[in-house]
């Protein structure tokens, strides 16, 4: 058994993420497990750039509200408590919302060969903003303030 000590929290890199991001360490993917594990936080605004995972991500939202976006359009809100998972391959995005920050778990498991992450451009102010419109009436159920 080993206990590992506090993860010092980093921001997140302008080349990943627009607007504040901060992010804490858990697992690093070092065999035997490789698993991936960290604990994001997005200010309100804050999202990731476009990307996808080799093998597919579980992100777990601990506080907060936010995003999870697909290519195809498709928007899911996040609450605390809630678990989404994304396929192998699928291109995503996932942050809080204009109003209201938000933190999850992001866990995924390193290939044995190759990256775990595919990093793309960033998501455009008109694909974020789509994704708070096309949620419509939605937003009040989500505890989301209409514009």
């Amino acid at each position: 058994m080993e206990k590992y000590p506090t993860p010092t929290t980093r921001k997140g890199p302008a080349a990943t993420f627009t607007g504040d991001v901060f992010v804490d360490g858990i697992a690093d993917g070092s065999d035997p497990s490789r698993l991936v594990a960290a604990q994001v936080r997005f200010t309100p605004g804050a999202r990731t750039h476009w990307h996808s995972h080799a093998l597919g991500q579980t992100l777990h939202c601990t506080d907060g509200v936010g995003f999870v976006g697909t290519r195809d359009g498709r928007v899911l809100v996040l609450h605390p408590g809630e678990t989404i998972w994304t396929p192998p391959g699928e291109e995503h995005w996932h942050g809080g919302t204009t109003d209201h920050l938000m933190c999850h778990l992001a866990l995924l498991v390193a290939p044995e060969q190759g990256d775990a992450t595919t990093w793309l451009e960033a998501v455009t102010e008109e694909q974020y903003h789509a994704a708070h419109s096309l949620l419509g009436a939605d937003r009040a159920a989500a505890g989301i303030d209409q514009p």
